[in-house]
């Protein structure tokens, strides 16, 4: 990855006179309040051109004055350069590149890329392509192309059930003839494309899993962290799931091991105040009733041990949180 001072979006003296108005500019403050400031360049080589030089010079002359480098070429599936980057990028970034063919193998996976980018807070630009994120045109346009690409799906889908009914029909036998003979590279071809499947699976969920396992591991335990993120995000989360994904990220590098190492043994109450300072830390703005509502969704008990929770109890909880150094009460 080539690095430098973070990347700022060029904006006129009118823009920036405009914005100190309205209070969203504060004369060099980098904290992302409602507007575009960092501009993250995503550079991959071709097959033709096995040099950066060009890219490097449109995407810097975008703005970008952080550019990731991708050096595998558009048929490697690993993308290691690509998927660190998607881990890291911040609400409010957009990640730009020269052209749609440097970052995505199909347009699948384009849309796949802008979707994790879009659950993150983030945007997607190709500064050669009628796609930015961040204007009402260049969202249309993205649209179009998701339109079309699930009008070619469900072409595929009837293709492949028509070609199954035929080959029925004709007493063949369908699937793959290498796998069913078991061969070797048949086999690692398959558990690739599986593995591959995985991969793209978590990034588009690690908005919802990835910053709370960043924020609660090794102090809270699997299950209450799954008890946590399902009810947060309200999709049905176990412990082994978690622990799966937290993995394959510490192996890929995107997370770091000390998240996999044993939870520290706590007492019920002790457990209930990291729960309850967790679920404040990752959301400043939550109620002490909406604390107590996520709680009973999670079919978490009181200290008392009843299922009814309340925000007083809430409260108790954070304020003795507090004096032991877990959270910092409002």
């Amino acid at each position: 990855m080539v690095s430098g001072p973070p990347c700022r979006r060029r904006l006129s003296a009118t823009a920036v006179s405009f914005l100190f108005r309205v209070g969203v500019c504060h004369g060099g403050d980098t904290d992302r309040k409602g507007i575009v400031l960092a501009l993250i360049g995503y550079a991959r080589v071709s097959t033709g051109d096995q040099t950066l030089d060009p890219q490097r010079a449109e995407l810097r002359e975008a703005g970008c004055d952080v550019i990731h480098e991708e050096h595998a070429s558009g048929g490697d599936r690993a993308r290691p350069a690509l998927r660190r980057l998607l881990a890291a990028i911040r609400p409010g970034d957009t990640l730009v590149v020269v052209r749609l063919d440097r970052l995505a193998r199909s347009l699948a996976h384009l849309l796949q890329v802008v979707e994790t980018l879009g659950a993150q807070g983030a945007h997607f630009r190709s500064l050669n392509d009628p796609i930015d994120t961040t204007t009402p045109q260049g969202t249309f346009s993205l649209q179009v192309m998701g339109a079309v690409a699930e009008l070619e799906r469900a072409l595929i889908r009837e293709r492949t059930k028509a070609g199954l009914r035929s080959a029925r029909a004709q007493g063949r036998i369908g699937g793959n003839p290498a796998l069913r003979r078991g061969d070797r590279d048949a086999l690692r071809a398959l558990r690739a494309a599986r593995d591959e499947s995985y991969v793209r699976k978590l990034e588009s969920s690690a908005a919802a899993w990835l910053p709370l396992v960043r924020r609660h591991r090794p102090a809270m335990t699997w299950d209450d962290l799954a008890r946590l993120t399902s009810a947060r995000t309200g999709q049905a989360w176990s412990a082994e799931r978690l622990k799966r994904a937290a993995r394959r990220y510490v192996r890929d590098g995107l997370l770091p091991a000390a998240v996999l190492e044993r939870a520290p043994r706590r007492t019920p109450d002790d457990r209930l105040m990291a729960i309850v300072a967790g679920m404040r830390q990752a959301d400043p703005d939550l109620t002490l009733a909406g604390i107590a509502k996520r709680l009973a969704q999670m079919r978490e008990r009181t200290p008392r041990g009843n299922g009814t929770w309340y925000p007083s109890t809430v409260r108790m909880l954070l304020l003795r949180a507090e004096k032991m150094g877990m959270a910092t009460e409002r």
